[in-house]
């Protein structure tokens, strides 16, 4: 008799212990993109606050690899966009503004070494002056490719003369001469960039960060062909501010620690 109801009741027993939380699969926490903004990279100790030597820099880029942050790009980024969600995982999109020439002479093999992607943001007027970078060593860089083809180094454009692009409407006595502006500054760098690297220039960072969602500016650059507009807020992005034209970074300065990167990941 006994062995009668122990038998009635193991199906039962089967289907309820199917059915607890514990066997449930884990909910991951959906993730986050942080944008890292560097200007000049030096060797040996920084000496003002947009300066960050060597030293950090690939210690940023331990940080990154060791928390299993995986470096991605802007186009990355316009796919999670499409989806309107990031997923699982954390990840960083790796920036530089300006054009000096230490990206040449000392980021450019560091980053090859740990097969990390970044964008450069070029203020065209002066390429090829004082210590910024060279137009043949712009396009060298970009046409660099890793294995698989790969090109890891993309240029986009921090305007043509690295003005404040809000505060300079006061200047002008019309919208239009003040969209005219806009158009020298978003396209005419943009044109001089392509001459030199390969594909299209759709990503723009703001001078100064002026101007972050502004409407003039940002129907200045989709009229002028970009996709991104780089800001200067600090912030991550997730799921509920992926807007491909007020994407926030943060700025890693001369006394900026690594760990900064996870708390604005939230670990």
């Amino acid at each position: 008799m006994m062995r009668y109801i122990c038998f009635l009741l193991l199906p039962l027993v089967l289907i309820t212990s199917g059915c607890t939380k514990k066997d449930d699969p884990k909910q991951e926490e959906p993730g986050k993109v942080i944008v890292l903004m560097y200007h000049r990279i030096v060797e040996g100790e920084a000496t003002n606050l947009y300066e960050r030597s060597l030293e950090d820099l690939e210690s940023d880029l331990k940080y990154l690899k060791n928390n299993n942050i995986k470096i991605i790009s802007f186009t990355d980024l316009e796919e999670f966009s499409k989806k309107q969600s990031i997923g699982e995982g954390n990840y960083a999109i790796i920036t530089f503004d300006d054009g000096d020439s230490s990206w040449y002479t000392l980021v450019r093999q560091l980053l090859i070494n740990y097969q990390a992607k970044a964008t450069f943001f070029l203020w065209t007027y002066k390429i090829g002056s004082d210590s910024f970078m060279r137009w043949d060593e712009v396009e060298n860089m970009s046409h660099y490719q890793s294995k698989g083809g790969i090109r890891p180094f993309t240029f986009g454009s921090h305007s043509y003369s690295h003005t404040y692009l809000y505060d300079s409407r006061n200047k002008y006595e019309t919208l239009d001469e003040y969209r005219e502006f806009l158009d020298y500054e978003l396209g005419v760098s943009r044109e001089i960039i392509e001459q030199y690297t390969p594909g299209e220039v759709n990503v723009f960072s703001l001078p100064f960060g002026n101007g972050a969602g502004d409407p003039e500016i940002i129907a200045a650059a989709q009229r002028n062909g970009y996709k991104f507009i780089r800001t200067s807020l600090w912030s991550a992005i997730d799921n509920t501010n992926l807007d491909l034209m007020v994407i926030p970074s943060l700025p890693m300065l001369d006394s900026t620690e690594p760990d900064l990167i996870g708390y604005y990941l939230g670990f």
